[in-house]
């Protein structure tokens, strides 16, 4: 399977660089797998193809406000982005931050009146720090929200509220999962309302979301790791849902590869899951615990293409895109949804 067949054109215009002025006012593409069949909706319709008994998965995750301004003793500035939390790197006074610029074992920064004193130098710009301060603590008094690189841009006081669900609880994550940023507490209400269960689980998103895929084979592509937890609550909704006949519906890439690579374990006795997602979705995949996708666009050959594409498959799915771009919708993190079933 060949990276280049996953690929379409894009605009440069439609990119959502900046938020909808009022969140839930987005746009919303529903797609039939089967079919095919297209239509063209408000991103608060979503209510009107979930039914009572169905279940909303959602991502609790937080985005931690990662990007630091650092200074070396001579002066000289550093980036330094603190990497999202893992059951193995969960230690905010010793942590891995990406950073930009040169750095040499020895070197110590300062963020305010934080000393960060580099300890290990890793591959990909990585740098393990030892750092006088709770680096999480220290993110949110002097950290900006770190925006998707294809935004061009330093994030404003704005993002730091609308590159965050209405819901985020636990701090780990360093990219949003996007899909959930159109979704308000009315929207929720409302299936709340109409008899659909709305669960969470937690998985921190790291910087690997945005990392290409450098094989010219998709099967060769080696899927970073995602820290994620699934409650009891949220295992034993899935089960009573799928008894009954009612559908699971995952709100973004993050909550499928997370169900998915979990998949065996929701089948046994609920309780706390917890692990390091690996999974990579790619068509050919046979989808094993959601039956519903309501995600927004994707990059060009990334892994979360692959993933919708896997879920809808290419044939239904690049129509779909084409169909979004010659209606103008906007996409990526700011942009419009989709919602496939």
């Amino acid at each position: 399977m060949k990276l280049s067949d996953f690929n379409y054109v894009l605009p440069e215009e439609l990119i959502a660089d900046n938020p909808p002025i009022v969140r839930g006012t987005s746009r919303l593409l529903v797609l039939n797998h089967k079919t095919g069949a297209i239509q063209d909706k408000k991103y608060s319709d979503v209510v009107d193809y979930l039914q009572s008994g169905d279940v909303l998965v959602l991502n609790d995750t937080r985005v931690i406000r990662a990007r630091l301004k650092a200074y070396k003793e001579n002066g000289a500035e550093r980036e330094l982005v603190i990497l999202e939390k893992h059951s193995f790197d969960d230690d905010w006074y010793c942590h891995r931050v990406l950073y930009r610029g040169k750095l040499r074992v020895g070197d110590k920064l300062t963020v305010n009146e934080a000393i960060l004193e580099v300890k290990e130098i890793q591959d990909g710009g990585v740098a393990v720090v030892k750092s006088s301060h709770d680096l999480l603590k220290l993110a949110e008094e002097c950290g900006e929200v770190p925006l998707p690189p294809y935004m061009h841009r330093s994030a404003t006081p704005l993002d730091t509220d609308r590159y965050q669900t209405v819901w985020a609880a636990e701090n780990g994550s360093v990219a949003a999962p996007t899909a959930s940023l159109n979704m308000t507490d009315e929207i929720l209400n409302r299936l709340k309302a109409k008899g659909i269960k709305i669960v969470y689980i937690t998985l921190h998103v790291g910087l690997g979301t945005f990392l290409p895929i450098r094989t010219d084979l998709v099967e060769n592509h080696h899927m970073h790791q995602e820290h994620f937890d699934i409650p009891e609550a949220t295992v034993l909704a899935i089960q009573l849902a799928k008894a009954n006949g009612g559908k699971v519906f995952a709100l973004g890439t993050t909550v499928a590869r997370t169900l998915e690579y979990a998949n065996e374990l929701l089948e046994k006795t609920p309780k706390d899951i917890s692990g390091e997602a690996d999974i990579f979705i790619y068509p050919g995949y046979e989808f094993k615990t959601i039956d519903g996708l309501l995600t927004n666009y994707h990059a060009p050959k990334s892994t979360v293409l692959m993933l919708t594409a896997a879920f809808a498959g290419w044939d239904k799915l690049l129509p779909a895109y084409e169909h979004a771009i010659s209606e103008k919708y906007h996409f990526f993190s700011y942009g419009d949804s989709m919602l496939i079933l």
